[in-house]
């Protein structure tokens, strides 16, 4: 089945689940699928931030792509990183996501060594070129460095494959700027990242959010974008269903002190709910006992809380 453009609703950004640097939880990825898609989402996006993605052997990235994408079957649409600081390495994830069945690749702007704008806009050219799959692009300036600047999307929107942005730079200024831009191209797609501004995002006219709450609790974050896409939706209920997203954000993501803190949190959360392992990869490393004490106190309100709203 052709994937319907624009994409919209929620589309998480699929946790990995590992045994060690080197092995997938393989049962723990399959249970984590299930739980998302049972939850309602309208797609998978693997191997992102909070799939750590770029701390990833190769050979764990393609077998990531490979069950998940069988295991899918079509379902939904599954969408694929290939951030890479080497273009051939890209290419060849984007070639194997191919293979596996995926519906289309997402990429932020090469890492490391931060590139100008018209270097940029030609690297999207030559990798578009080169792609057998639609690309979404990935604003990710606090990890990237390099932002992809309201001009640059404009040429951008002129290559047909380039289907969407999700922008993660928590900048709403230029979240308006560039939902002034995407009336040119009706089957673009622009999805937000930072999930605490989900509902702001959506009532201004995104079309959905790449949520790593998601990964937890799937059914809240796939009513609340379904309730602000209403032409008349319900406030209260909106209201509510926004305080549960930002109490999944302080009560989660807040206990780490340090920038992995918002995956060890998903991670440690799935594992209290016996969906996964929480390994993390290296330099990382999955939460010690007092924090997972705090965390699975946490998740057991949170699950009474939206158990609750939901019902």
């Amino acid at each position: 089945m052709a994937m319907k453009l624009p994409l919209t609703g929620i589309i998480p950004p699929l946790a990995t689940p590992l045994l060690s640097g080197d092995q997938l939880d393989a049962a723990g990825l399959e249970r984590l699928i299930e739980h998302v898609l049972a939850g309602g989402v309208s797609g998978l996006f693997l191997l992102g931030t909070t799939g750590e993605g770029p701390s990833l052997g190769y050979k764990v990235r393609r077998e990531v792509v490979e069950r998940a994408c069988r295991q899918v079957a079509g379902r939904v649409p599954v969408l694929v990183a290939i951030t890479d600081t080497i273009f051939a390495e890209s290419i060849a994830m984007a070639r194997h996501s191919t293979d596996c069945g995926a519906d289309a690749v997402v990429v932020a702007p090469p890492y490391y060594l931060p590139s100008g704008q018209p270097e940029l806009s030609e690297y999207i050219e030559h990798l578009v070129a080169a792609l057998p799959l639609p690309l979404v692009l990935y604003n990710m300036p606090s990890l990237t460095k390099v932002v992809f600047e309201p001009d640059t999307l404009r040429r951008a929107m002129d290559l047909e494959r380039i289907i969407g942005l999700k922008d993660s730079s928590a900048n709403m200024l230029y979240f308006n700027r560039v939902l002034g831009l995407i009336a040119q191209r009706p089957d673009w797609s622009l999805m937000i990242g930072p999930e605490e501004l989900l509902m702001e995002s959506l009532l201004l006219g995104a079309h959905g959010g790449v949520s790593g709450g998601a990964n937890v609790f799937p059914e809240l974050y796939v009513k609340l974008c379904a309730e602000a896409r209403k032409p008349r939706g319900n406030h209260e209920r909106l209201r509510d269903l926004h305080h549960q997203v930002l109490r999944i954000s302080g009560n989660l993501y807040g206990v780490g002190q340090h920038s992995s803190a918002v995956i060890k949190g998903i991670k440690c959360a799935l594992s209290c709910l016996g969906i996964c392992d929480d390994f993390m990869a290296e330099p990382f490393h999955r939460f010690r006992d007092p924090e997972r004490e705090r965390i699975a106190a946490a998740v057991e309100r949170l699950k009474g809380e939206i158990g609750k709203l939901l019902s």
